[in-house]
Order: C-alpha cells, then structure tokens, then sequence
C-alpha cells in the first residue's frame, strides 16, 4: 500500500495542473461592463433608455452625486429657482449702511455762499448717539443744527445739545466738482485728507490717526507713555495742523495752528482747570504771509470763565474790582502785564 500511494502522489499534482490550465483561458476572456445597469436589469433593457435624463433616479426628489443626473423643470419652477438666487447675491452684497468704525451715524449736509455754481456743499455724518470723547486731540469737529454750520473747537463739548460729534465720509464740493475728502471719527479727523483746486489738481494729502498726523511728534509725561505732554504737528518735514501743550493734571496748557510752518488764526492760553481759556492770541490768517511775531491779546478771561476784556467789544474789566477771581470770592484786581504767547515750536525730532 506504501508503494501504492507513492505512486499516486505524482497523479495528483498533475491532475490540478491539467485544471489550472483549463480555467486560465476563460478568467482572461474581457467582458463589456455597461456602468448604467444594474446586475439584475438585462444589457438590452439598460441600453434602450438614458439612465441620465430620467427624473426617476434620483434620492428623496434630488439629483444623485454620483451621477449628477439632470432634473427636468418646468418654466415656473426654473424662475423661481433664478428669482431665489439673485436675492441670495443681492443679500450678500447689501452691506451696512450709516454704520462707520462700528458707531451708527446720520447724513447731514450744508449750503453756503450765493446760489449756483459757487455755492459751497459739504456732505458729511455725525454720530447718531452721543460718545465720550479724547481730551488729548488737537481739536474737535462738530455739527451746529442751529447754526447748520461745521464748528471746530479746541475744547470738548458734552452739554451742547445742537453740537453733534462728526463720525464717517467727509465731502466737500463747488460747481460739482470735489474740493475736498477726508473721514471723521469721533470727532477728530482720520485716515487721508485730500484737497484740489478748482480744476481738479492736488494740493495736499494728510494721513491722519484720530486727530494727530502721522507724523506728529508726540511727547508724554513718564515712561508708560499714558499721559500725553506735547503734539507737534509735522507733514513732510514741515510745521502744519493743530498743535497742543498739556500739563501733567491732563488738562490743555496751550492750543494752535501751524499752517506752512508758521503760526496762524487764534492761539489759546488756558488756567489749568476745567479746561478753563485764559488768554487768546491772534495771529496772521494764512501761513504763506509773513509771520507774526508779536500776535496781539483779543481776549482774556478770568478763574470763573468770565470775560473781562474782549477788543471787537470793547469789553475791558481788568482793572475793576468787582472781577470775579475765584467762584464765589471777589477781590481787587491790581494791573498786570498779559504775558506774551510762547516762543516759536521748533522741537528736535526723534
């Protein structure tokens, strides 16, 4: 029987070689695979229709992914589908209005000088809530609905419920053609200021940081560099916009104007409280005229904000003794010499 099976052991593997050799031919055979049927369905049933316009294969009345098979629709269907797309792009686009730096606002404008084409218009907003503002900037811009007129004023002004804090797109035009364009906020000018000739032609442009330059130089008291002691103004090297003194309480010492770098319109000497005026210094009005040297007195005022001599008025009260020195106490002024406005702001730059 040993003998028997050593025998057989050769038969075997030649048996499943013979199988092998029958089965290779027919695994190699290629076959048509049409990937628009199903197993179940016959070659010829998937080959009489076209699986990619039927409305019927699709998931829960959507076209499938994987074949992205069309959807027949009707001429309603199809408008409403274009009419929901053009408000989901008008709905993107629409952006916020009157809102500038986070802070609502309201558009206003105001006409000035003769009608027609030199009449001047400016475009421009104001905060529709009142803010508390920076004692620190140069100066402050605000709208008169009484006056209907843009103020400037050095101080800031809380209580004065026709004044209105300029906030956002600031214009400026005459016989339809831009004079100049800038941005407020907050009541400081910002970001770049242009201004054009009546032909068009640039004249100036400043970049401004909430009312100071760009590059003003500013001086602080201490090393935090948290209260603030000077702000020289400096465009292109040269002395020009709102310069401003503080003294260390944080209340205003001196406030200006450079423009050319020369000292023009009204110079401001306060107390030291209160941000209380004590002395207005009149220069020239333009900076491209000679300067100044000697700037005359046109205003003073006493501890309690009293005017004591104004000379368009002809109000002079300073040698009386009813002047009021301090609020609730009276005593007899003696003449004294008004001191002379500081000298000319030259500091080194850093």
């Amino acid at each position: 029987m040993r003998i028997i099976s050593l025998w057989l052991r050769p038969l075997r593997f030649l048996a499943m070689a013979l199988v092998l050799l029958t089965l290779l031919p027919w695994a190699c055979t290629r076959k048509a695979v049409s990937f628009n049927s199903n197993p179940e369905q016959p070659i010829g049933a998937a080959l009489g229709t076209d699986t990619l316009t039927r409305s019927g294969d699709s998931l829960n009345g959507k076209p499938s992914l994987s074949t992205a098979r069309k959807v027949v629709l009707t001429k309603a269907q199809e408008k409403a589908a274009k009419d929901a797309e053009k408000d989901t792009q008008r709905k993107s686009k629409k952006k916020k209005k009157n809102v500038f730096l986070g802070e609502k606002m309201k558009r206003a404008f105001t006409k000035t000088g003769p009608k027609g084409r030199n009449q001047i218009i400016e475009i421009f907003y104001f905060l529709k809530y009142p803010k508390t503002l920076n004692a620190y900037a140069p100066a402050h811009y605000y709208y008169d609905t009484k006056k209907h007129r843009i103020l400037k004023l050095a101080a800031v002004e809380e209580d004065a419920v026709n004044l209105k804090i300029l906030h956002g797109p600031y214009k400026k035009m005459q016989n339809n053609k831009v004079l100049e364009t800038g941005y407020y906020a907050l009541g400081t000018r910002h970001l770049r200021w242009e201004r054009f000739d009546k032909n068009g032609v640039l004249l100036t442009k400043t970049h401004y940081e909430m009312g100071f330059p760009r590059d003003a130089n500013v001086s602080y008291y201490g090393e935090d560099r948290s209260l603030i002691n000077e702000v020289v103004p400096y465009v292109n090297g040269k002395l020009e916009g709102d310069y401003a003194k503080f003294l260390i309480n944080g209340q205003p010492d001196w406030r200006g104007q450079f423009e050319n770098g020369k000292r023009v319109g009204v110079w401001t000497k306060y107390w030291g409280f209160l941000g209380r005026r004590r002395y207005e210094y009149q220069y020239g009005e333009t900076g491209y005229d000679p300067e100044i040297t000697e700037p005359e007195l046109i205003r003073e005022y006493a501890r309690g904000a009293k005017l004591i001599f104004d000379k368009e008025k002809n109000i002079d009260k300073r040698g009386q003794p009813d002047v009021e020195d301090r609020p609730g106490q009276r005593r007899t002024v003696a003449p004294r010499i008004v001191p002379r406005a500081p000298a000319k702001v030259l500091p080194k730059r850093r």
